[in-house]
């Protein structure tokens, strides 16, 4: 009997070590077949031609090419075609998949992660992540065996194509979230792609639009990818902006979901910092829709205090980009994002995307005049004070003996300028974290000594 575990969907899809379970050929191949049924007979795909069809697309590690093949044979075992469009940013897998108008998109990714991983993430013929009950479905099929009575006749296998213009195609897409008629002439940026899925997207666009550019991190070998650069890695970035004395840098994870960037003193933008310069443009534009700008809850409090004070206001989800994706959605925002570099924006795509992020914070440049430097002091970033406690169970704070007392004390004095409190346990480890933000470090460090300690007498390790 195998040992994989009775949930393999995580937050974001498939992941694990490559070759190990669930990332395995085997596992691979039952998901395709699995996944392959539920899209084939979903209501929203009763198309008027006869043939279904699957987009696989891929990032750079070396296990892609197992994956992918053990994907698309379950795939077209069960009687759906296979699109193949090769290495791509997973944006620009979501959008072939509407692009094509497929029933359905996968990226194999293991995103910010080193090359020994790997992961299969599943977009639905929207362009969005897949809801939570459809994931379940596939999920049940795998498991139960259920799927193993349904085999299609051979005349009606599908066949397996090779797109070779999607690239072209994701490249004039992330274009077209630029301004008509604007360019980047003059402009000297540094590219770092992280050997991943970006090495030959970002670099073509910034070119494409009249930027002067340096890139490296672009010779992935299946190996590399992440390893010492990319989003994760920056220190190079800012080294080689101050090098070439270039206006900014730009750096990706290895899927180019996400980026960060880098001014022209060689200091570093994380997600926050872009999600002030683009909310708070926005804001004066008159574009951000309901004035809201949607964050997950370990963005900063300064964040939120930025924006409220330019007349918008800020919703916080769970930590996750798809929280962040379903919160825009539900409510018709259009622009969200994480610290971690995750940026939405619903105008021009269905999931972070790198590029077109990087884009808009070039456009604000341009518009304004201005250095990365001077655009990012729009927003003061509030004093941050992170305890993780060790601990030995993870009993309801409320069951603790004057813990949430110490927290509504704290809440009271750092809230009325602004700050905030957060208290959770880790999804992952056994292990509490505490965030307390504020304008005074003396206050922070002050009660972020006595919740500490409250919890560690009842419940540390």
């Amino acid at each position: 009997m195998s040992n994989t575990p009775k949930k393999i969907f995580g937050t974001d899809g498939v992941r694990g070590t490559a070759n190990i379970e669930p990332v395995t050929a085997e596992t691979a191949l039952k998901l395709g077949r699995a996944a392959a049924h539920v899209f084939k007979n979903l209501e929203t795909q009763s198309r008027s031609r006869g043939k279904h069809r699957i987009v696989i697309g891929k990032d750079t590690r070396l296990s892609g090419y197992m994956l992918e093949n053990a994907l698309s044979s379950g795939i077209l075992s069960m009687g759906v075609d296979v699109l193949f469009i090769g290495p791509l940013p997973t944006p620009g897998v979501a959008y072939a998949t509407r692009s094509l108008r497929a029933d359905a998109g996968i990226v194999i990714t293991a995103s910010h992660n080193p090359y020994d991983d790997n992961g299969i993430k599943f977009f639905g013929a929207d362009g969005f992540k897949l809801p939570d009950p459809i994931e379940a479905q596939i999920e049940s099929l795998v498991f139960s065996g259920d799927i193993e009575t349904v085999r299609p006749s051979a005349t009606e296998i599908g066949k397996a194509v090779r797109i070779d213009d999607a690239l072209g195609r994701y490249i004039e897409y992330a274009k077209a979230s630029f301004p008509k008629g604007l360019t980047l002439d003059g402009m000297r940026i540094v590219v770092d792609c992280a050997n991943g899925a970006s090495y030959k997207a970002t670099p073509a666009v910034l070119r494409e639009l009249g930027a002067e550019i340096f890139v490296f991190g672009n010779t992935p070998d299946g190996t590399n990818i992440n390893r010492e650069c990319g989003s994760m890695h920056p220190q190079n970035l800012c080294a080689k902006v101050r090098e070439y004395r270039a206006d900014l840098g730009i750096a990706h994870d290895g899927d180019a979901d996400r980026v960060i960037l880098c001014d022209e003193t060689g200091i570093l933008l994380d997600g926050d910092d872009i999600m002030a310069i683009a909310a708070l443009d926005m804001l004066a534009q008159g574009t951000l829709a309901e004035k809201t700008l949607v964050a997950n809850v370990m963005s900063n409090a300064g964040l939120g205090a930025a924006v409220q004070a330019a007349g918008g206001k800020i919703l916080y989800t769970a930590v996750g980009d798809k929280n962040v994706i379903d919160e825009m959605l539900k409510c018709g925002y259009n622009f969200g994002g994480e610290e971690s570099g995750h940026l939405i924006f619903r105008d021009y795509s269905t999931t972070g995307d790198g590029l077109v992020a990087a884009l808009q914070v070039l456009r604000i440049l341009k518009a304004r005049g201005e250095s990365l430097s001077k655009l990012k002091r729009c927003w003061t970033r509030f004093p941050k004070q992170v305890t993780n406690i060790k601990v030995r169970d993870k009993k309801p704070f409320e069951q603790l003996d004057g813990v949430l007392a110490l927290v509504k004390e704290a809440e009271a004095e750092v809230q009325p300028s602004g700050g905030r409190v957060l208290l959770r346990y880790s999804g992952t480890e056994p292990k509490a974290r505490l965030l307390i933000e504020g304008k005074d470090m003396a206050v922070l460090d002050k009660w972020s000594g006595k919740i500490s300690e409250a919890i560690r007498r009842q419940i540390g390790a």
